[in-house]
């Protein structure tokens, strides 16, 4: 990225980073037909996606059809809305809880399923469930037939020795916290409507998207800036550049079946946490402080099936944490929505 992190121009490096779709995207989005759905855009993730996809429509061949990108959400948060409109996305209010309003969504052939709740758990476990499994089996019977691409969470998994290189798309689920669970709910039920309506479906079980407002490595680089302590009980983390995430999710749509195809969506490395923390020091001219000890076991998946299918991350892992230093160090701007990757216990 050119300039000093956290400038105008460097945000919009930042962007473009996120939402250039590579010549495999174009490629196989060209190969589907069908309008795209993106519900619960309004999220950290649905911008950036919604104009990748856009983008990837725009530049393929010309197919004698103009196919829609619409982003579903409520778009509570002002001038939201018109960030995705000024992006030529239409943007479509709507609160997907309420049956009337999901009811009159338009049909669309291809549908990626955003949402998704994680923090305030402990304190309101019903809303979870709510949110994460009950209303992602209403969004299946309604768009039954469909491609769906659906994110799940690495956190289904149980911890794994950190030597292990990480759970597997064969590895026995294990849930820790209500969050988890509802996540392992949320895929159970989407499994069901899939092989009960023959609805193609892609689950990816995400963790860590990395984007320089939000993720592991702002977390830690954060916290060195700060001069606060890292702690490394969790001793080692999986990364991946957003715009790669992005990419998958559009790629995905290609490889839905009934039942569901699983995806690992990570980094291909098993990465130290008092590792990146001494990158992080040694780039922002501070001392890391660390607290702890590595545990023997870490939340880590392996991404092997994904790194062969859709090939190696665009962006280096080096690359983000000189991207994520700069950005921390120039004061740029933040979502304010740590990751609580320390967690152990899943209660979030």
């Amino acid at each position: 990225m050119a300039g000093d992190a956290g400038t105008t121009d460097d945000l919009a490096d930042l962007e473009r980073h996120l939402w250039q779709p590579s010549e495999h995207v174009v490629a196989d989005l060209a190969g589907l037909s069908g309008d795209l759905l993106l519900l619960g855009a309004g999220g950290k993730l649905g911008l950036s996606l919604a104009r990748m996809a856009r983008l990837a429509y725009d530049r393929g061949p010309d197919r004698g059809r103009e196919p829609r990108v619409i982003a579903v959400s409520r778009f509570s948060e002002p001038g939201r809305r018109e960030e995705f409109a000024d992006a030529g996305i239409e943007a479509l209010p709507a609160d997907l809880s309420d049956p009337a309003e999901l009811a009159a969504l338009p049909d669309a052939e291809n549908v990626i399923y955003l949402v998704g709740r994680k923090f305030g758990t402990h304190a309101d476990p019903w809303v979870t469930w709510a949110v994460n499994t009950g209303l992602p089996a209403r969004v299946a019977e309604r768009f039954a037939g469909a491609r769906i691409v659906a994110f799940s969470t690495g956190n289904v998994y149980p911890l794994t020795p950190v030597g292990s290189g990480g759970a597997d798309e064969h590895t026995e689920p294990g849930p820790i916290g209500e969050y988890a669970q509802s996540c392992l709910g949320r895929e159970r039920l989407l499994q069901h409507a899939s092989v009960t309506a023959g609805t193609p479906m892609s689950i990816l079980r995400l963790n860590y998207a990395i984007d320089l407002r939000y993720g592991v490595l702002h977390d830690i680089a954060s916290t060195v800036w700060a001069g606060d302590p890292v702690d490394v009980t969790m001793g080692s983390v999986n990364v991946l550049w957003q715009g790669d995430v992005n990419a998958v999710t559009l790629r995905s749509l290609r490889h839905c079946a009934s039942p569901p195809d699983v995806l690992n969506v990570t980094g291909p490395e098993t990465v130290s946490v008092r590792w990146l923390a001494g990158e992080c020091a040694r780039r922002l001219g501070k001392e890391a402080v660390i607290v702890g000890e590595e545990a023997p076991t870490a939340l880590l998946s392996n991404a092997a099936r994904c790194m062969a299918r859709f090939g190696y991350p665009s962006v280096s892992l080096s690359e983000m944490l000189d991207w994520t230093c700069r950005w921390v160090a120039a004061g740029g701007p933040s979502h304010g929505k740590p990751t609580h990757f320390q967690q152990r216990k899943g209660s979030f």
